[in-house]
């Protein structure tokens, strides 16, 4: 049927930047799985010395295309390449590829961005902001377009702490048209160092150019049928097409990734922040669901003509928030069952919520056994590498400490409907019912995907095995080590006892 959502995508022609993003190639393998879907272009860049042809290549290995290419052993032959780079004044794209889809490209969801906290203005604006007027312009040449979606973050206005699916162009220190064009009148390193005037009230880059993407949204997008999705911090999947599959180190994956190597041992947070997470799986659900309705409504009335702004539709995890302790403690109850082989020390964790004193038991607790560790890998003739880790982690801490440390409401009445308005049989295929989703089992299934698709360890009886054992050498090396600290502080304890107590 033409009026769900697999009919809507049947015989259609999508074109997807980030495509070879963690969300982007979920969506590409949902739509390709569960519709019928005619093409779906895709933009790539090079990178690292690897062209477009290399790189895609890489791509179609990835383990979260298995399942589809067991069934349709030649799907993947629906996803056409477009040379392209965000970051490029003209998106990079050439004038034939432009003209191809401009005639044929029907649903547009714009997934592309950078979302590196402590990313320069410069980098973030080019590809976060200025990229999403230049997308803008690009789809009103399209003469089929029925439905353009953008992907922001439900971060996008963090100044608040309760966000409702609306603009708030009032939080901008000015608008994106102004910061836009005062780009292209100084350089890089004179609008980096504008930055803080600029940014105001946003705790980073990344927020602040998506609220501008968003502003050129409102601002630009005419009458092309546009909505906005904005789902919160992204995780592992849920259900399909494989349990537990993660491509990447961001947000609480990463956390639980340096616990169970035995390196993250001290971290920092306010252990009663409440955070809002969602599986990819779900995201896409979403994702795929909020083009289709916009088609759908875009059918009924003009949505975006001057009166009506384009729809919002928020996914986080309503009313199933989670403590990021609750993550850690998940984590540490799943050491004894699902270690690592390669991990290099006894996993345990402990949280210093003052940013204060945690530089200094960071110190005592990262640093000085990360120079040992690194002396012990130069000695044997290998490279160091803890030290270069510990950095980025203490920075990551510090960069993410506005999230972890306060607790975000998100308004959700717009994706609420729009699960209301799907069949009974596609909230099954397109599930994003984040209320009844039980978060001990979900991480428990997370925690074994980041060891079988992150470290690579295979999922076998005689895998796992190995790591209990190397799990047991360790924790009996980490308890007779706080054994000797402690008989060391209890004897210089006894020591200055009966030096001053005479």
């Amino acid at each position: 049927m033409d009026c769900d959502i697999r009919g809507f995508y049947k015989d259609k022609v999508v074109f997807l930047t980030g495509g070879t993003g963690f969300l982007g190639k979920v969506i590409i393998e949902k739509l390709l799985r569960s519709s019928d879907v005619k093409k779906i272009y895709t933009m790539v860049r090079s990178k690292r010395g690897q062209n477009i042809e290399d790189r895609l290549k890489i791509w179609k290995a990835d383990p979260i295309f298995e399942v589809l290419l067991r069934s349709q052993h030649d799907a993947l032959q629906r996803v056409h390449p477009i040379a392209g780079d965000s970051s490029e004044p003209d998106l990079g794209i050439s004038e034939q590829d432009r003209r191809i889809l401009a005639s044929e490209v029907q649903v547009v969801i714009h997934g592309a961005a950078t979302v590196r906290f402590s990313e320069p203005l410069h980098v973030a604006l080019a590809i976060n902001t200025r990229a999403t007027r230049l997308m803008l312009q690009l789809a009103k040449e399209m003469k089929k377009l029925v439905a353009y979606l953008h992907v922001s973050t439900a971060y996008s206005n963090s100044v608040l702490f309760r966000i409702e699916e609306k603009f708030y162009p009032e939080l901008l220190t000015c608008g994106s048209e102004k910061v836009l064009a005062l780009s292209e009148l100084v350089s890089d390193q004179v609008l980096d160092g504008m930055e803080p005037a600029l940014r105001g009230d946003f705790p980073n880059t990344y927020t602040y150019t998506k609220a501008l993407a968003e502003d050129v949204i409102l601002q630009e997008a005419g009458s092309l049928p546009v909505s906005i999705f904005r789902p919160s911090f992204i995780i592992p999947t849920c259900k399909e097409p494989l349990v537990g599959w993660i491509d990447n180190l961001y947000g609480p994956i990463g956390m639980m990734y340096g616990i169970g190597f035995g390196v993250l041992r001290v971290v920092s947070f306010n252990k009663n922040a409440l955070n809002s997470m969602v599986p990819v799986d779900y995201a896409a659900n979403v994702a795929l669901a909020c083009s289709w309705t916009t088609a759908k409504d875009t059918k009924k009335v003009p949505i975006n003509s001057v009166d009506v702004p384009p729809k919002i539709y928020a996914f986080g995890s309503g009313n199933n928030l989670l403590r990021i302790e609750d993550c850690i403690n998940y984590s540490m109850s799943f050491r004894e069952r699902i270690p690592l082989t390669q991990m290099i020390w006894y996993p345990f964790i402990f949280n210093v919520p003052s940013p204060t004193l945690y530089p200094l038991v960071a110190f005592l607790v990262h640093i000085l056994p990360g120079h040992i560790f690194d002396l012990l890998l130069r000695l044997s003739g290998k490279k160091p590498r803890l030290i270069k880790l510990y950095r980025t982690i203490h920075k990551n801490i510090y960069t993410t400490r506005y999230f972890t440390n306060n607790t975000f409401h998100f308004e959700m009445e717009n994706t609420n409907r729009l699960r209301d308005q799907i069949s009974s049989e596609e909230r099954i295929i397109y599930d994003f019912d984040m209320e009844s989703l039980n978060w001990k089992e979900y991480w428990s299934q997370a925690t074994n995907g980041m060891r079988v698709y992150l470290v690579k360890e295979p999922n076998t009886t005689e895998s796992i095995t190995q790591a209990k054992r190397r799990l047991w050498k360790l924790k009996i090396a980490h308890y007779s080590l706080v054994a000797v600290f402690a008989f060391i502080a209890g004897y210089l304890l006894w020591f200055l006892t009966k030096l001053f107590f005479k």
